[in-house]
């Protein structure tokens, strides 16, 4: 689409739906929820450019656009409109450009790639033809060229087409159908024209679920990236930070570390570089943000008073500062960290910013922060602060329409765990809760198992808690919000002692006087899902059970899945060495399945490889062969979720028709 002229631009104002008060959040009313994300403040400070998204039902996708925001009056203006997967964007040093990753082609042969927008007008350019499309890229500081990242094609590709197709297996997923090839580097004009190869050897860039995008020095000659050894995905716990030389190709390390290193980012005058490394190199540990110098060194802890699990840095204008993101208790919190003195609490009210892989925030060259965050009862939002003591302001409302519904409070709840810990959870109470009555309890268990629950918006939960549920999710061992120790406690103790502490959680919960004991569910996804198959195998409270993408099996995950033997660090070592094993099969909640009595509903993605679907099959009948009630639903998808909004509003439907049938 040809981009209009700043001139022109077209005001979009946000009204909120005549939606009436006293109507709960249904299933079909994620269908209208907007997805806000990866905020850019442009280089003059007075707009910011974000990626909105919106559900396409008729396909089962989702539409991305990128939009400007003027941050004065949150005028808007859709820069992309028809261009499909869009996302990334990135102002170019003067802000007279902004590029954009977008899929380019059609059907099995489209990629995604780079293309350059003129603000001044004109139709947004390719300038990329990477044959495996582009996974990350940014502007050199002078903002006549691009670094970007893409897969390496087989150097065999002519003795595959001739059918000669077998390949070496390694440490990589059950599904996997080819030998895995390395990420390069490459750089290319800014307008277009011929790329140039920089990096190669065995060695990989990083994936970009575990690589911040990439980061050059000021003076544009170097950037510094994480690697890893080779694309095998079972080395991914074996990142390091390396600076490479884009005139040479030639790479050097940072520091000494072998392991772990991830999200490095030179400082603005280019003598340091940030990154995240865990307390000890121990994958188990917090992550801290790390300072070196660009000339190399191990560096210095930057957060050493901070006992958080750092899951977001960025360099602040002054190059002696960085913002610093991460969860604390039930909430994603923010600081200002000087190098060398106290770190300084953002004021955030009670605005969560959105925290997955990383925090998503920015900051602007003149100290200004920008994030997608949301609310307890606000989907997310543009979030914005002049300046790290400015007050907080919202720039959209994207979703009044949601926001106008009726919605359940919610509230942090804390206790004394089994093992001394002081935890804690977010417990929503059913919409229109009356004091003194006594309701059914969903009990909900996030994933990761190193992330936490907390009091942002979870259309989800407001859905159950619009049925009349109690919903409530504990905060249980391996968690990142409750410090180091908490967070490290899970070392070869999987499931029983986070079992233990979300059943300390629940006590908690029913002291309230407001949970009809008799009518309790249990149930999550990925990592949430384990601790559903372990407290099922352990405890008899529960009257249903959902059990998504769960991995059930120790040894499984260790032979099938893409982590595979890197997981090997929450365990004492491999279950094939020494005397392992036992350990794995008493840790493995698929081996106490002759205690299950729970009736059970199991979903999963048929070609899922973070877990594998095999350990859903044999849950599924090891219940079916004892007379247990369950039932099991796959979707046709690769990936860890269902794909698309369809299939999660199926997946939401018969998530709470399985609890229907049970709590009534």
């Amino acid at each position: 689409m040809r981009a209009l002229a700043l001139a022109a631009l077209l005001c979009v104002v946000v009204l909120v739906p005549n939606v009436a008060r006293g109507r709960t959040i249904q299933v079909a009313d994620a269908r209208y929820i907007v997805g806000v994300s990866d905020p850019e403040i442009a280089p003059d400070g007075a707009k910011l450019a974000c990626v909105v998204t919106r559900s396409e039902y008729k396909t089962n996708s989702y539409d991305s656009d990128i939009v400007l925001v003027d941050i004065a009056s949150g005028v808007q203006r859709v820069l992309t409109r028809d261009r499909e997967d869009v996302s990334a964007p990135r102002w170019s040093p003067t802000g007279d450009r902004l590029a954009f990753i977008a899929r380019d082609g059609e059907g099995k042969t489209a990629e995604d790639q780079v293309y350059v927008m003129p603000m001044s007008g004109g139709d947004a350019r390719k300038v990329t033809a990477a044959p495996n499309g582009v996974e990350v890229f940014a502007w050199r500081p002078d903002g006549r060229a691009f670094a970007y990242v893409t897969e390496q094609g087989p150097p065999n590709k002519a003795a595959i087409a001739a059918g000669h197709d077998y390949f070496e297996v390694g440490d990589d997923p059950f599904l996997t159908t080819a030998a895995p090839q390395p990420l390069r580097l490459w750089t290319v004009d800014a307008d277009g024209g011929r790329a140039r190869q920089i990096t190669t050897g065995s060695w990989s860039i990083a994936t970009p679920d575990t690589s911040v995008p990439l980061s050059w020095s000021p003076d544009g000659r170097d950037i510094v990236l994480a690697s890893v050894p080779t694309p095998h995905t079972g080395d991914g716990n074996f990142s390091t930070i390396v600076i490479v030389n884009t005139a040479t190709g030639s790479i050097r390390k940072l520091t000494h570390h072998n392991q772990n290193e991830l999200y490095p980012e030179f400082s603005p005058d280019g003598r340091q570089v940030a990154y995240w490394y865990p307390i000890g190199g121990d994958y188990l540990n917090q992550r801290k943000a790390m300072v070196a110098p660009s000339s190399g060194g191990n560096g210095v802890v930057a957060t050493t008073a901070l006992d958080i699990d750092v899951n977001g840095v960025r360099w602040m204008p002054d190059s002696r500062s960085l913002l610093i993101g991460g969860a604390e208790g039930t909430r994603v919190s923010l600081w200002v960290q000087p190098l060398g003195g106290a770190a300084r609490k953002l004021d955030l009210g009670d605005v969560n910013p959105y925290n997955d892989y990383w925090v998503d925030m920015t900051v602007a060259k003149d100290g200004a922060i920008a994030f997608a965050g949301g609310e307890p009862k606000r989907p997310t939002e543009l979030y914005y602060m002049r300046s790290p003591s400015s007050p907080l302001r919202r720039l959209t409302n994207f979703n009044a329409r949601t926001t106008a519904l009726d919605m359940g409070a919610t509230e942090t709840v804390t206790w004394r765990g089994p093992d001394g810990f002081t935890e804690d959870g977010v417990l929503t109470y059913p919409v229109g809760f009356v004091r003194g009555k006594r309701y059914p309890l969903v009990v909900h268990i996030h994933g990761g198992p190193d992330i936490a629950s907390t009091t942002e918006f979870w259309d989800w939960l407001q859905i159950l808690a619009g049925r009349g549920y109690l919903v409530f999710q504990p905060n249980y061992r391996g968690s990142d919000g409750l410090g180091n120790a908490y967070q490290r406690a899970i070392f070869n103790d999987v499931a029983s002692g986070g079992g233990k502490d979300i059943m300390a959680g629940i006590a908690a919960v029913e002291k309230k006087g407001i949970v009809d004991t008799s009518r309790i569910a249990v149930g999550g996804w990925s990592y949430g899902g384990t601790m559903t198959s372990w407290l099922i195998g352990h405890y008899a409270i529960w009257k249903a059970a959902v059990l998504g993408a769960a991995y059930m099996n120790g040894v499984e995950d260790h032979d099938l899945s893409d982590s595979n033997v890197s997981d090997v660090v929450y365990w004492r070592g491999s279950p094939w060495t020494g005397d392992h094993m036992r350990d794995y099969e008493q840790q493995s909640p698929i081996s106490w399945w002759k205690n299950i009595t729970t009736p059970t509903l199991i979903l999963s993605n048929a070609a899922d490889v973070r877990v594998p679907i095999t350990q859903s099959y044999a849950m599924y009948h090891a219940l079916q062969d004892n007379h247990v009630p369950v039932k099991f639903i796959a979707w046709p998808h690769p990936g860890h979720e269902p794909a698309g909004p369809v299939s999660w509003e199926d997946r939401d439907q018969l998530w709470l028709d399985w609890l229907s049938t049970y709590l009534k």
